[in-house]
């Protein structure tokens, strides 16, 4: 059949490039306002509210800017027994979780400490996101043990 499609024995490779989220970056913005909002309409005295408000929507901001000026972060599933590599580094350990459209990368570095990443439904369209899915879960299953020799 000419236009049959050819089914491959290779495993699932996959490439992705993390990117932070505008969707965190705004939802991280009104919880700032809604902070100091709160605290101002608080039973507080106003000597206290005020240089608290002052102080959330400070931390607020520091965390706001802190995220929007992540740098990116490109990740390598090979699909076979290699090691998952970020920024063409090869590290250990490295999970992926879902919470219905947000997907979370954990892994350990070169360096031993847990580094971890998460994706919103603006920076992993649906296409990528069954990518990714399909390479975790072939990486996943290639980490497991097998029940009996071959």
């Amino acid at each position: 059949m000419k236009n049959s499609q050819r089914w491959s024995g290779a495993s699932i490779s996959c490439r992705l490039e993390w990117r932070p989220s505008r969707w965190l970056v705004a939802t991280l913005s009104l919880i700032t306002l809604l902070a100091a909002f709160a605290v101002i309409s608080s039973d507080l005295p106003s000597i206290i509210a005020w240089p608290l408000a002052v102080l959330a929507m400070g931390y607020g901001t520091w965390q706001v800017r802190k995220e929007r000026h992540r740098p990116r972060v490109a990740l390598f599933f090979p699909g076979n027994d290699l090691p998952v590599t970020v920024d063409g580094v090869a590290v250990h350990a490295m999970e992926v979780e879902w919470r219905g459209p947000l997907a979370f990368a954990s892994w350990r570095g070169s360096d031993g400490r847990m580094q971890r990443l998460a994706w919103w439904p603006d920076t992993l369209p649906a296409r990528s996101r069954r990518e990714l899915r399909l390479a975790a879960s072939g990486a996943e299953a290639a980490r497991r043990p097998r029940a009996m020799a071959p």
